[in-house]
């Protein structure tokens, strides 16, 4: 079972991502910052995320964020995140590649990580959806909190980090490796099939041309045959 749940948020954030859209030569690369730290007494707390696309479609993409946490990932802003009354508020400047995500209220519960994805729907290229790396934030429920307590929480949050983006990485790879090997199960299917098509041509080609060619005996084995009688019955006359 624990298995499972550490699994869960590679997972999620892999399978949305890949029913929004994939594949052609579409490229996205995405850049967020790695970690972020704040007071508890903080009322908000921004997380930035820049992208770059080389190759995409003229229209604008989809920014989507997920916060991963212990136990499960989880999808933030479904709806609209627009206003400050919402837990989480999204900001997009496409036409600059910027996207940005704030929580609102922030609170100990709220450290997580957030990862920035960015994906165009409707291009079939691999790299047409990407995530950033990650960015851990961390928000420091007292400030009598030991700054040898604050190293350790630190430390597990980023093996954290680390841990699921690995799964995610693992999980994408694995994914375009079954992709790779139905794709060449289909190519070998399509090969078969064309020879099988090819190897039954040749033997309706060959049982045509046999067929041609013992008409075309029996049809010279009548005219020798005819050619002889008139002959014979020629032999003799004056």
């Amino acid at each position: 079972m624990a298995g499972r749940s550490k699994l869960a948020p590679g997972l999620q954030v892999h399978l949305i991502l890949f029913y929004i859209g994939a594949a052609g030569a579409c490229s996205v690369a995405v850049t967020q910052p790695g970690y972020l730290e704040v007071d508890y007494t903080q009322q908000t707390v921004t997380i930035e995320c820049t992208f770059s696309a080389s190759g995409c479609p003229s229209e604008p993409p989809l920014s989507l964020w997920f916060r991963c946490g212990a136990r499960q990932a989880e999808q933030l802003c479904l709806g609209s995140c627009e206003s400050e009354a919402d837990k989480f508020t999204v900001r997009t400047a496409l036409g600059q590649n910027l996207a940005s995500l704030t929580v609102n209220r922030v609170t100990s519960n709220d450290s997580a990580i957030y990862i920035c994805g960015i994906a165009f729907p409707n291009t079939g290229a691999p790299r047409a959806k990407q995530t950033g790396s990650g960015t851990t934030l961390v928000v420091r429920e007292s400030k009598l909190l030991s700054k040898e307590l604050q190293g350790v929480f630190t430390a597990l949050l980023v093996l954290l980090s680390i841990y699921i983006i690995s799964i995610c990485v693992v999980f994408g790879v694995l994914a375009k490796s079954k992709s790779n090997t139905r794709k060449n199960n289909e190519t070998k299917e399509d090969s078969q099939k064309k020879k099988s098509a090819r190897r039954i041509f040749q033997e309706i080609a060959q049982e045509l041309y046999l067929k041609r060619y013992v008409e075309t005996s029996q049809q010279a084995e009548k005219d020798n045959t005819y050619e002889n009688r008139g002959a014979l019955s020629n032999y003799g006359r004056p």
